[in-house]
């Protein structure tokens, strides 16, 4: 009698599901969860302060991460070039969570995603090659700006954060396409390219962890001492981390960088629309204009064949 197995069965089915749908569709699951990530972290800030929910972010992700991939068994297999790689973005990660919530700390979100989107404006202009995709640019940037609608103006601190936040963030874009694509064969994503970006995604953040902890700890020991502290900081994780950051990979293994960092310009777009859904909150005319930008510029723009 034959004994049927369907696990095996179901979870290829899962990933060749995934594996299908087209790259945007990552974005906006990502979009739905960057901005939960936010909510619960400012529940935290008055307990821990900004480096305290900076380590609990990058602890909770390293530690659902390390229990999932277990990618202490990767890395070993790994030569010293592939392991400075994700030293590297482990370094940037815990620098770059950090800097995020001591900028959100003294700036409004929507200044700091603001400033933090300026290094992806950079990093799509390198990667224009054709004037359609310069005026799908253009547009998608007009967007951004009517959506955030910056205003110079608050903590000079907090602007150092942001920028250093902004080169950072630059920096994970380009480190998170190198290790997404490293098992590409004749340029092409091999068939085990997206579980190996998300185990080297998973060694990075537990690299992280290990170096966000001496300063970060001190600030989070607080929290060891009420449980629902620790579950929103998970939540944070989750949110702000494990499902954007593999996300991430899975666009990235099949994206250019270029076209991976204007399509970055669908975050604030989405947080609009989420705050129309979740929170009842009618967005204003510009807001709207903002939003039917970023749209047409994204739909505009068109990859290197």
């Amino acid at each position: 009698m034959t004994t049927l197995q369907p696990g095996p069965t179901r979870i290829g089915l899962v990933a060749r599901t995934i594996g299908r749908l087209p790259p945007t569709s990552y974005f906006l699951t990502s979009a739905v969860f960057h901005y939960l990530g936010p909510s619960l972290a400012v529940l935290l800030f008055v307990h821990v302060g900004a480096l305290g929910v900076a380590w609990l972010r990058i602890a909770s992700a390293a530690l659902l991460l390390g229990l999932w991939r277990r990618p202490w068994r990767l890395f070993a297999r790994l030569d010293g070039r592939q392991r400075l790689l994700l030293l590297a973005l482990g370094a940037v990660l815990a620098t770059m969570n950090s800097l995020f919530y001591l900028a959100v700390a003294r700036l409004p979100l929507a200044t700091v995603g603001a400033v933090e989107f300026l290094g992806t404006i950079l990093l799509a202009a390198l990667g224009v090659r054709s004037r359609r995709n310069l005026i799908a640019l253009a547009v998608t940037v007009g967007g951004v700006a009517t959506l955030t609608e910056v205003r110079i103006g608050g903590s000079g601190l907090g602007f150092l954060f942001a920028f250093g936040n902004c080169a950072l963030f630059l920096l994970y874009v380009v480190l998170a396409a190198r290790i997404a694509t490293a098992d590409r064969t004749d340029g092409k994503p091999g068939p085990g390219a997206a579980t190996g970006g998300i185990d080297r995604l998973a060694a990075a953040m537990v690299i992280a962890a290990v170096a966000a902890t001496p300063v970060g700890l001190p600030a989070a020991l607080p929290a060891f001492g009420h449980p629902w502290w620790l579950l929103w900081g998970a939540g944070v994780g989750v949110c702000s981390s494990v499902i954007p950051y593999l996300t991430d990979q899975l666009a990235l293994a099949r994206l250019p960088r270029a076209t991976f960092a204007l399509l970055l310009a669908l975050l604030p777009a989405a947080a609009a629309v989420l705050g129309l859904i979740i929170l009842h909150q009618v967005p204003t005319p510009a807001e709207l204009a903002g939003i039917g930008l970023v749209v047409g510029g994204i739909l505009l723009h068109r990859e290197r064949r």
